[in-house]
């Protein structure tokens, strides 16, 4: 079970993140990747009594067929609205997503938004310099 303190302290350790006043709203060059999205109104009429009641982060995705692995893969912690439709983004029970998938979700998100140059230097400083570009 996820917290936002897990979420802030994944992504205030990456690079060039800003946290927009006391909410839970992050960006790497003012570029938004994550933050706290609970419903409204019309989110929970779309999704009626499947609507969830606890904590909700939305997050960035690279692209729309990762949206859709993610929404089939794991349809217990992720979701989405029509609100996000068409968007590169999936909506979490942070209850239900655990720490490692937590991270791996924000790191991606983050390398999705930054700059080239950053993540790259990011994934160079990890070995992982060959995941740049994909």
């Amino acid at each position: 079970m996820a917290t936002w303190d897990e979420v802030r302290r994944i992504v205030q350790a990456l690079p060039e993140v800003t946290q927009r006043g006391s909410g839970n709203e992050w960006r790497v060059r003012d570029k938004l990747f994550a933050w706290e999205r609970p419903l409204r109104r019309s989110d929970l009429d779309a999704l009626g009594a499947a609507a969830p009641d606890g904590p909700i982060l939305a997050a960035r995705v690279p692209h729309l067929v990762a949206k859709e692995a993610l929404l089939t893969d794991d349809p217990e912690v992720y979701f989405t609205t029509p609100h996000f439709d068409g968007y590169p983004m999936v909506l979490v029970r942070l209850e239900r997503i655990g720490p490692d998938e937590l991270e791996e979700l924000l790191v991606e998100a983050w390398l999705d938004r930054a700059p080239k140059r950053v993540a790259a230097a990011y994934l160079e400083e990890r070995g992982l310099a060959d995941r740049g570009e994909g």
